[in-house]
């Protein structure tokens, strides 16, 4: 009965999370449509919502996509290379030692963590 009730806080929180700040994919697709593709904030977090629309956030995306910040084209472009990009990924990974794969995972945090805090 226990781990079902922290399965269902888990679950409450990350998508309380995905639907506030549009993560899940976010990690990488938000800050990379901001600082690549020049999306403003809330058209990233709603087209990292399409992207990740079936597992994450139905309702969040419809919301952000009501009020015009969704780019539908972007999504699906990104959605399609996600694929393909997360098999090779996983490939790769798999001849990575896990420590490694932790530490990179962190910097790679840190670093637009810092980007985004000291930006106007």
């Amino acid at each position: 009965m226990v781990n079902i009730i922290i399965y269902i806080l888990i679950g409450l929180s990350a998508g309380v999370l995905s639907g506030l700040l549009g993560i899940g994919g976010g990690l990488l697709v938000v800050p990379a449509l901001i600082y690549i593709c020049g999306f403003d904030q809330l058209k990233a977090q709603g087209t990292s919502l399409a992207i990740m629309l079936p597992p994450v956030g139905l309702a969040a995306f419809l919301e952000y996509y009501k009020h015009g910040n969704t780019d539908l084209k972007a999504g699906m472009i990104i959605a399609m290379m996600l694929v393909i990009g997360s098999i090779f990924g996983a490939k790769f990974a798999c001849y990575i030692p896990a420590a490694y794969l932790r530490k990179f995972f962190g910097f790679f945090m840190l670093i637009f963590s810092v980007k985004m805090i000291l930006e106007k």
